[in-house]
């Protein structure tokens, strides 16, 4: 049975993905397996600074964002929702959605009901199926 763990932000890394079609998001991860004695659920805190992408994906896992800095849109099946301080956002899984392009700087925190980050299957849309 897992423990309680708690995990401060502050002393993460930044962390990206080496494939440049999955955007120039940066996020830190909070608690997923193996790193953090947890399961069922894995969460983090996504970082963009002004004209970063975070391109159109969807995953099987539902997914929540709450703001935390900085106003953006989030495109989910087509259709923008705004993402600000105090903000949350549901998507469903299966959802396509991103953030195509911040036009200023934005954090969010994320969370998924899976035990590991590796465990979520992103799939992202070609440069031809991206909405502008």
């Amino acid at each position: 049975m897992p423990t309680a763990t708690a995990v401060d932000q502050s002393t993460l890394p930044d962390e990206c993905w080496d494939d440049p079609t999955r955007g120039s998001i940066r996020f830190r991860t909070l608690i997923s397996a193996p790193r953090t004695d947890s399961d069922e659920i894995t969460c983090g805190i996504a970082i963009m600074a002004a004209g970063d992408t975070f391109p159109l994906h969807s995953h099987p896992q539902a997914e929540v964002y709450f703001g935390l800095d900085g106003e953006g849109e989030v495109l989910v099946d087509g259709i923008p929702h705004r993402l600000a301080p105090g903000v949350a956002l549901y998507i469903p899984g299966g959802a396509v959605h991103g953030v195509p392009r911040a036009k200023a700087p934005l954090r969010w925190f994320y969370t998924f009901a899976a035990t590991s980050f590796s465990d979520i299957e992103y799939t992202f849309l070609t440069k031809a199926e991206q909405t502008p």
